[in-house]
């Protein structure tokens, strides 16, 4: 992982685009190949970012850019869509690059964990004729909570979370991503698999053909809900 801190502006180009101005601002640049730009507030989360599959190459700023003082450009290309992130850096003010390993992913919380083994023991709740694969089924990036087939036959990944948000989504596409290459698996279909599921992580994933599933958590333990029924 290299971490840089530089004085840059960022520039997105794809199905939308938006303009970061020239501020000081963390770049952090992952062993996955993706790209994250964070500032110094605004939440956890980065002012813009590339997922992979994506590349990074470097260009020598143009005579403009130059005399305006860039001394360095970054372009990152998502290798799919075409989508790019172009970085102007003015000025480099730390530059350092970090082995981490391999992560040996998130630790599930009681309610989490439950949900996952409940799942998977009634796997019929994804679709019918729907059959476990395996729980945590290994990747290179981690473990997929759930590969399941679905009555024809086709890989299917799930991720299970307590409350879906959009790093959930997030994390959900990059496997798909990886999944993807197996030609044992592909294609594979994606299911974000929640309690509660945020409408924008909801509106994210749908955009990337995921689908949603909200869980009741008491009902898959066999305890009705409360929540009134039509039937």
């Amino acid at each position: 992982m290299r971490l840089v801190i530089a004085r840059c502006s960022v520039d997105y180009s794809g199905r939308l685009n938006a303009h970061l101005p020239l501020a000081t601002r963390l770049l952090v640049h992952k062993g996955d190949g993706s790209l994250l730009v964070h500032s110094d507030g605004g939440s956890y989360k980065p002012l813009n970012w590339m997922s992979p599959p994506c590349s990074l190459a470097t260009e020598a700023p143009g005579e403009e850019e130059s005399t305006a003082g860039v001394v360095e450009v970054w372009r990152v290309t998502h290798k799919k869509t075409g989508d790019a992130l172009r970085v102007q850096i003015y000025e480099i003010l730390h530059d350092t690059n970090h082995d981490l390993g391999i992560d040996p992913g998130l630790q599930k919380d009681g309610v989490e964990a439950d949900l996952q083994r409940l799942l998977a023991e009634q796997v019929e709740l994804l679709g019918e004729g729907t059959t476990l694969v395996r729980r945590e089924y290994p990747t290179a990036i981690g473990p997929v909570d759930l590969m399941v087939r679905d009555a024809a036959g086709a890989a299917v990944a799930v991720e299970v979370k307590r409350r879906g948000d959009i790093d959930g989504v997030e994390q959900l596409t990059r496997y798909l991503e990886l999944l993807g290459r197996d030609p044992h698996l592909a294609p594979v279909a994606g299911v974000f698999a929640a309690q509660e599921i945020k409408p924008q992580a909801r509106v994210l994933a749908e955009d990337r053909g995921i689908r949603c599933l909200v869980l009741d958590y008491d009902e898959m333990k066999g305890i009705e809900s409360g929540v009134p029924r039509l039937f």
